[in-house]
């Protein structure tokens, strides 16, 4: 850690300084420089309050050299880490296929749909029982009845599943039937959601805020690991832009970077990122281009009468043709798409 002292900083400050340094048990290396004074902290980071130090006197700007998320960071952790999802693999060369309608819907068309993907090389079915929505009157998800019809259909195809829980109180009863636990883009900051699904245990996945950099999608993942889950994955689903064109501006660069920095995992959503279904397949493969670890793609047999988000679901033929692409440049880039596991959890 660098401390970079005030320029008017008196020779009392910069002794304050040094003492207060010193009390923490770790050395100050003094450095004079024409205009500016720095002190060098060696020592373990991990002991130190940053807040404590910049309110020293004298103090103008403490930088930190490791990341404030440890656990997250490929510093910690220098081998990739992969996530098992009820035996499909995502991480470390393993691609996850995730596809499915946005809502929970209809017994027989959760069938159908469930039925395409999985024929098309899907290894992993979306739905969501619970829906934090924009406005209060739009559809609000079935429930638990929504999270029961999602693991039977899951079960008779032969696929984990995966539904968004959007309150700290309804984390049991989604784990209680969710092979993956999705934290949205609107929760990502709720930090006691992210402690019950650290607490939980089942894998997560981590959808990017509308608004967050990174470093604050990282941060969200410290949460989770603190709380001894190591079963975290990223996604890159779209940020807030200003060009109303697509629904959200497509960070594809926060793959490699997130890679770069992170051991975890990362896929990216081209269906939120984009809301158009045209643009969906040159983005997923884009997004699997620049290094993601899996797509996760909305898909619906019937888009006009969907629940929700019909507007940017792809029909089952669009995506097996693009599942075909994404398996092959998988292959190019000598990664796989995990199998459908024998059973699943």
């Amino acid at each position: 850690m660098i401390l970079i002292l005030k320029g008017g900083a008196t020779e009392q400050q910069i002794d304050h300084v040094i003492q207060r340094v010193e009390a923490l048990g770790l050395k100050a290396h003094l450095s004079r420089g024409t205009f500016r004074t720095i002190v060098g902290i060696i020592g373990d980071e991990s002991e130190i309050v940053v807040e404590s130090i910049r309110a020293i006197p004298g103090v103008a700007k403490v930088v930190p050299v490791l990341p404030p998320y440890k656990l997250a960071s490929r510093e910690a952790h220098p081998e990739s880490s992969v996530v098992d999802v009820s035996g499909v693999k995502i991480g470390g060369g393993h691609v996850g296929l995730i596809a499915g309608p946005c809502s929970v819907e209809e017994e027989d068309r959760m069938h159908r749909i469930a039925e395409a993907i999985a024929a098309s090389g899907a290894n992993i079915l979306r739905g969501g029982a619970f829906k934090p929505r924009t406005s209060p009157y739009a559809f609000q998800g079935l429930g638990e009845e929504g999270l029961r019809r999602l693991r039977d259909v899951g079960a008779a195809h032969g696929l984990p599943v995966v539904t968004e829980v959007t309150d700290p109180r309804l984390v049991p009863l989604v784990a209680e039937y969710a092979d993956l636990l999705q934290i949205g883009a609107r929760n990502m900051q709720n930090f006691a959601l992210l402690n019950e699904v650290g607490a939980s245990q089942r894998p997560v996945l981590l959808k990017r805020g509308m608004a967050a950099t990174v470093a604050d999608l990282l941060m969200c993942a410290e949460y989770i690991l603190s709380q001894g889950n190591p079963n975290v994955i990223l996604c890159e689903r779209g940020i807030k832009g200003f060009d109303p064109a697509t629904r959200n501006l497509y960070d594809v660069a926060a793959v490699p970077l997130v890679q770069q920095l992170s051991h975890l995992p990362i896929i990216v959503d081209p269906s939120h990122a984009t809301g158009k279904p045209e643009l969906i397949p040159a983005c997923a493969l884009a997004g699997l281009a620049a290094g993601a670890d899996g797509v996760h793609i909305e898909v619906h047999d019937c888009p006009e009468v969907a629940k929700s988000d019909g507007p940017q679901a792809l029909l089952p033929e669009q995506y097996d043709e693009l599942a075909q692409q994404m398996k092959k440049l998988a292959e190019l880039l000598g990664k796989t798409v995990s199998p459908l596991p024998e059973t699943t959890a």
